[in-house]
Formats: structure tokens, C-alpha cells, sequence
């Protein structure tokens, strides 16, 4: 005997349940399952070929690290300045451009007259003073000037100043500068390599991670114990009531956006150690990364800007020639800016609010 016919009420159940999956969560499982299934593929393949060994691996990896340390320090200028004020200072790559390109014109004076190298740990301590108060003080300027008179518009109204002001600052300085490509001075004492705890490195690579962690360091210390840093988290957590205790407000606002310069202007000198040349758009693509780095780790989140700059600097250099070259795509890491910006669709996707960052209703 066949089997009874399902009532019609059990019909229409069923169909209501699957009517009720919302299409953007089917449209999201297929996606993932598809990401899944062509990293794991891609990663398989690339193994199986044996065309890198474990010391390239290794490599790809030390290179991934140092790169995201200088991601990191500029991703903490956005979180800074989006925890407390709630907008993305898309102008802060140029921040970060500014500092280090003036630098490079004391940089030649001190290689012309030998100074650069007779007395390396000065001149690098020189450059990096001159890299910092640089971009602290356009940071302060644009604060003051683009963003401060803006500072009760609608959230769109600073976006698209920071824009125009990114821009503004790019053209700027390729008057001031010209529009060529510059190499920066080499420094003999950072040439060779290191090997800690067995592992080789390059002595800048050692250099710009050694020196991002010590400066994050220095960062958690100043907002967790000084009273400049206690007033940067009252004013984030609610401005109003922050300036009825008696915080100013508006020097404290200026105070992150000068802490922020100093760490773009330091992420500069330690680019340059990596990337050795500057030009009038060079903090566009590593802004826009380290943005992306900010919202991977929550925007709003120091830690998680730092640990969003690490991860995206180690898929950048580890995920092309791990995904790609099993594939054999011509020129992995050529495609290098693709996995940045992947990242940041991904993210935006599945995690809006990142790793460590508060959604936006808590925040309000």
C-alpha cells in the first residue's frame, strides 16, 4: 500500500519554515562554504607542489609580520580617533605620508655630509622625531580646521571632508615635494640579518616589529594609567557626561588625534626600513589596509586594531602564494592588495563589528 498523502495543514507548515530562511543567510552559507572550499583546495594544491620549502614559508611569514606591525600602529590612529568621535579619518595615510616624506629630506642632508651613518642611533632617533611632529602636526590642523566645525553634522558630512582632505593633502604635498618616486638613504648599520631563536630575519624586520610592540606597549600604558588617557575613554564612552565631570573635551579630542599622528609618523620611518622609497600617494594603499586591519580586529578597539594589523600583514604575504599557487596563477603576489581588500568585504559581510569591537547599538 502507498503511503498517505501529507495533510495539507503539514504542507503548509513545511512551506512556511522555508519561507521563513531569509535568502541573505542562504546567500551567506554558500558563499562561506564556497570561501572554505577554495582556501582549502587552493592551500592543498599549493602544498602537494613542494615549491616552497619550510625556510620560505618561514620567510613569507617574518615578511607578514613586520608589515602588519607598520598596518597595526596606523590602524590604531582609526580606532583612535572612530572611538571617541565616531568618524573614519580617511585623510590619516596621508597623516602617515607626511611625516616620513619630510624626514626624507633630513635623511639626504645627514647621508651628504656622512652624519647618517657615522652616528647611525642618533640619526634614526632624529628622523623619527622629525617623522612624528610632522604628522602630529597635520593631524592637529586637520582637527582643527576640517573636522571640529563638523562636529555636530550628520556622520556623512565628515566622511566626506576626510576624503577631500586626503586628497587635499595628497596634491599638496607633490607641489611641495614633487610627484617622483624618492629612495631613502641606506643605513649600513640595518643591512644583514639577524637569527633569534634560530630563526633568520632581516635586522630592519626584527627592528619594526621589536619597535611596534614596544610603542603598543606605551600606548596601553598611557590610556590605562594617565589621566589624559582615563579622560580619551570617558569622552569615547559618553562626551556629554564626560565634559559635566569636568574633562575638556575638546583637548582631549586634539590629544588623540596628536597620538595618533605620532604613531603614523612612527609607522613611516619603520615603512621606509621596510619599503625604502617614499612618493606624494604613498599612505593610500597601506591606509586603506590599515583600515581594513581596524575594522578586522572592531574598530573602536586598540587591541583589536593591533591584532588586525598582524593578521592582515601575514595573510597578505602567506595567502597569495598559499592560495594561488597551486592554481598556478601567474604572479601570486601581485594580487596581494586583492586578499587586503577580500578581507575587508569579508568582514563586512559576516563580522561587521570585528574580532573585538562593540556593535554600534552598545556603543550608542
Amino acid at each position: 500500500m502507498s503511503a498517505p498523502a501529507p495533510a495539507p495543514a503539514e504542507q503548509s507548515s513545511r512551506r512556511l519554515r522555508f519561507e521563513r530562511i531569509p535568502m541573505r543567510r542562504i546567500i551567506l552559507i554558500v558563499l562561506s562554504v564556497s570561501i572554505i572550499y577554495g582556501v582549502v583546495a587552493g592551500s592543498t594544491a599549493t602544498l602537494r607542489t613542494g615549491v616552497f620549502t619550510a625556510e620560505d614559508w618561514q620567510s613569507l611569514f617574518i615578511n607578514g609580520l613586520a608589515r602588519g606591525s607598520v598596518y597595526a600602529l596606523i590602524a590604531i590612529g582609526y580606532t583612535l580617533v572612530y572611538g571617541i568621535l565616531f568618524m573614519i579619518n580617511f585623510a590619516h595615510g596621508e597623516v602617515f605620508m607626511a611625516g616620513v616624506y619630510t624626514a626624507y629630506f633630513v635623511a639626504v642632508a645627514f647621508a651628504g655630509n656622512g652624519f647618517l651613518n657615522s652616528n647611525p642611533l642618533l640619526s634614526i632617533a632624529i628622523l623619527l622625531l622629525v617623522s612624528m611632529a610632522v604628522s602630529v602636526f597635520i593631524a592637529v590642523l586637520l582637527e582643527r580646521l576640517a573636522y571640529r566645525p563638523l562636529r555636530g553634522a550628520p556622520r556623512l558630512v565628515p566622511l566626506i571632508t576626510a576624503i577631500g582632505a586626503s586628497f587635499f593633502l595628497q596634491y599638496t604635498f607633490r607641489g611641495f615635494y614633487g610627484a617622483n618616486v624618492r629612495a631613502y638613504p641606506t643605513i649600513e648599520i640595518l643591512q644583514g640579518k639577524w637569527t633569534i631563536f634560530g630563526i633568520q630575519m632581516l635586522k630592519t624586520q626584527a627592528i619594526v616589529i621589536v619597535a611596534a610592540l614596544f610603542l603598543w606597549f606605551l600606548l596601553y600604558l598611557f590610556v590605562a594609567r594617565t589621566k589624559t588617557g582615563r579622560s580619551m575613554r570617558a569622552v569615547g564612552e559618553d562626551r556629554e557626561i564626560a565634559s559635566l565631570m569636568g574633562i575638556n573635551v575638546d583637548r582631549t579630542i586634539v590629544a588623540t588625534f596628536a597620538i595618533g599622528g605620532a604613531l603614523a609618523g612612527a609607522a613611516g620611518i619603520l615603512y621606509v626600513f621596510l619599503f625604502n622609497q617614499v612618493i606624494f600617494t604613498m599612505g593610500f594603499l597601506p591606509g586603506i589596509k590599515a583600515f581594513t586591519a581596524a575594522v578586522l580586529g572592531g574598530i573602536g578597539s586598540i587591541t583589536g586594531a593591533a591584532m588586525g594589523g598582524l593578521i592582515l600583514g601575514i595573510l597578505e604575504a602567506v595567502g597569495p602564494n598559499l592560495f594561488l599557487t597551486g592554481a598556478e596563477v601567474p604572479s601570486p603576489n601581485q594580487l596581494q592588495p586583492v586578499i587586503a581588500f577580500g578581507i575587508l568585504v569579508l568582514v563586512l559581510i559576516f563580522l561587521p563589528g570585528g574580532f573585538l569591537g562593540a556593535s554600534e547599538e552598545k556603543r550608542a
